[in-house]
């Protein structure tokens, strides 16, 4: 419920910001789907509070999730630390290592995209295009290879594949 009520007190203001201008580049974005950012370009006046409110609610989401994230680990890492056998605190810290790598794959595109719309306004609108789809079609499709590597069953069958194909 926390996590609907974040977005949903961070998202609703963003149609009420793009009612007020006046759009003078046509009804047409240049993206693939609605984005807000791509939704300001279109506009004639001064855009600095959307751009302001956007790299804050999306730096605010970022580093929130990342205070969470690292005191989740601080209790994480006291529990396996406190694990008599080697071989369990290796299984927990592979475990986390796994979900490190699934958090960076799904933060560190769509922190990219939100830097590249302030910092690159001037790079062709295929640019942006070709981000903001990497970042929605990334992470769904790293997350089964950082998970399936870790499963032995997927692993062996991978590697199976992969000697038939050398012999």
């Amino acid at each position: 419920m926390a996590a609907v009520a974040r977005a949903v007190t961070l998202m609703t203001p963003l149609p009420f910001l793009l009612r007020g201008f006046h759009y003078c580049r046509g009804p047409v974005i240049a993206h693939c789907y609605c984005e807000h950012m791509a939704v300001v370009r279109l506009v004639c006046g001064d855009t600095r509070f959307n751009n302001i409110y956007g790299i804050a609610v999306a730096m605010f989401i970022v580093v929130l999730d990342l205070l969470f994230v690292i005191l989740s680990y601080v209790f994480i890492l006291q529990a396996v630390l406190q694990l008599t056998s080697q071989e369990a605190r290796y299984k927990a810290f592979g475990t986390c290592v796994s979900h490190i790598g699934a958090l960076l794959s799904t933060y560190t595109p769509v922190v990219i995209s939100s830097v590249m719309h302030r910092v690159a306004r001037r790079a062709a609108p295929h640019v942006h295009i070709l981000l903001a789809i990497f970042y929605l079609l990334f992470p769904p499709m790293v997350n089964p290879i950082i998970y399936g590597v870790k499963t032995k069953q997927i692993r062996d069958h991978v590697l199976s594949l992969f000697q038939r194909k050398n012999m």
